[in-house]
């Protein structure tokens, strides 16, 4: 009985470190529809595709601007950053999208499977996970 307690315990312990974090802070309505994203070249082509196409089926127009553009290019602009990692597979261990009102923070998603350690939850199809953090950071869509 007490080499099940020790085991149950022992198992228990790996999977208290293996989290994976979401949190989103939710923009809120504007007059524009179009949103202009800073490209990030340090992030895989695929990111910035993944997160037009769910501007635009948010009925967004998405305008990719220069790495070099500021943040107050447009009323309401965006950043991102993300990586990946392997381990067993590639997948998307951090993602962080920010939205810009004006340059003044508005809303951000962050994505984190830095602590997912042994749980298998890591290995998400990233273009649905980016489509779920657009629909979370922009609930209401363009012209509500």
């Amino acid at each position: 009985m007490i080499k099940k307690i020790v085991l149950f315990a022992a198992v228990m312990f790996l999977f208290t470190g293996c989290a994976i974090h979401q949190t989103v802070k939710p923009v809120g309505n504007f007059a524009t529809k179009e949103v202009c994203i800073l490209n990030n070249p340090d992030v895989r082509v695929g990111f910035m595709v993944a997160y037009k196409r769910a501007l635009e089926g948010k009925g967004y127009v998405a305008r990719q601007l220069p790495v070099t553009a500021s943040i107050i290019e447009c009323p309401l602009t965006s950043t991102y950053t993300a990586n990946w990692r392997w381990d067993l597979a590639m997948y998307m261990h951090y993602a962080n999208i920010k939205v810009y009102n004006n340059g003044k923070v508005v809303g951000e998603a962050v994505y984190d499977a830095k602590r997912a350690g042994l749980n298998t939850g890591k290995f998400i199809d990233a273009d649905q996970k980016i489509g779920e953090l657009v629909n979370q950071l922009f609930p209401g869509g363009a012209g509500s």
